[in-house]
């Protein structure tokens, strides 16, 4: 693991505590529900990444 992630929530969660949090690097974003942070992330590639992203703009899913 990465020691110097930075985590990150959308300027638009506001402080409900109940979002997930992003950790984004080069080669793999991270992500956390802020409800338990300790309870496990979710790690994608980079490119998983962009696709999901695309998919959720798309209001579809990706393959």
């Amino acid at each position: 693991m990465d020691t110097h992630e930075r985590w990150r929530t959308s300027s638009r969660s506001g402080n409900a505590n109940a979002c997930v949090e992003l950790a984004v690097g080069a080669t793999r974003t991270r992500i956390r529900d802020t409800k338990n942070r300790d309870g496990g992330t979710l790690t994608l590639t980079a490119r998983t990444y962009r696709a999901f992203l695309t998919a959720v703009k798309d209001g579809g899913t990706a393959g």
